[in-house]
């Protein structure tokens, strides 16, 4: 099938959305836009900004850090930009990723930190998992994920950033909006959306999500059209989190019924402004700062430290 927008000189089309098939630099073109225009509408970046990506080296931080830096350029932003990455320390798939990531960051002139669990917290995930599993019973994407969002929070803030950049796209905001419907998290939900918490607070980086409209098939396609050095393997940790259940119930529900995961996005956020309302109320009750660390927490002790205790406790 050739490009429905290529009218004079017919070229062969690279993918087929609802509104017509695309040649490569339509393709291009009109997703380089779509990121643009979210940014736009939801005011995700301002010039004053200090911007710090939260990088893998994955197709979607290596998407969204490329298109910061372009859209940076493109509007002449003075806002200053430099990429952040966790190395969770999971042998065979986190090392091959970083070194992408670091010729990437190179070829782009951006700064480039990396803070691992072990130097951070003492242990990598492979060796810290087995040890937390012990008494906890948490899989291995529960301590990734409560300790990568610490690590992302605690460092931008120390790097003076005002807001963290991440690659999430939609296919993971409607995994995220199905998942804490089915488990009950309404107060989480209104976490959600392309600009995440409901304002700014001192103990949190505020954080932005450029991609937020785009399909997971889509920045992948960008991804290889632009040729990106990408590790397309998936985390050996992935298949055992609650996220992959969603995550294969939405594709098959999108290849019968396609549309599925952009609905679940509009209607998320028709009900957004409430969520957020009644979030703002319970923030400003239930904030608090972590006993043992001093970051954010909604208890006496963080997720964090809580996890980290339980390590501590069983060496």
């Amino acid at each position: 099938m050739n490009c429905h927008l290529c009218q004079k000189n017919p070229t062969k089309a690279v993918i087929i959305l609802q509104h017509g098939a695309l040649c490569k630099s339509h393709f291009l073109h009109y997703f380089e836009e779509r990121v643009f225009k979210t940014i736009n509408k939801y005011r995700l970046i301002e010039r004053n900004d200090r911007l710090c990506v939260a990088a893998s080296g994955g197709k979607d931080s290596q998407t969204v850090l490329y298109l910061t830096k372009k859209y940076l350029e493109n509007y002449k932003i003075p806002a200053t930009l430099e990429a952040l990455a966790i190395d969770e320390g999971i042998d065979g798939y986190r090392e091959k990723t970083l070194v992408d990531l670091k010729q990437f960051c190179k070829k782009l002139n951006v700064p480039l930190t990396i803070v691992s669990f072990q130097e951070a917290l003492g242990k990598p995930l492979d060796e810290a998992y087995p040890l937390v599993n012990k008494d906890t019973k948490k899989k291995p994407c529960n301590v990734c994920g409560v300790w990568r969002r610490y690590l992302l929070n605690k460092y931008a803030k120390q790097k003076g950033a005002t807001k963290v950049v991440t690659g999430h796209n939609l296919d993971d905001e409607a995994q995220a909006t199905i998942m804490n419907i089915f488990k009950a998290h309404t107060k989480l939900a209104g976490r959600l959306g392309p600009v995440s918490g409901t304002e700014e607070l001192d103990t949190f980086a505020q954080r932005v999500k450029p991609l937020y409209f785009c399909p997971e098939k889509e920045v992948r396609l960008y991804a290889l059209l632009k040729e990106f050095q990408i590790q397309f393997g998936e985390c050996p940790y992935a298949r055992e989190g609650f996220r992959h259940d969603i995550q294969e119930m939405l594709n098959t529900f999108e290849h019968k019924y396609p549309g599925t995961k952009q609905g679940i996005i509009n209607s998320f956020l028709a009900l957004m402004p409430l969520l957020k309302e009644n979030k703002e109320k319970e923030d400003n009750q239930k904030i608090k700062v972590c006993n043992s660390c001093g970051e954010a927490a909604n208890h006496e002790m963080c997720n964090a430290c809580k996890i980290k205790e339980v390590l501590d406790a069983a060496k």
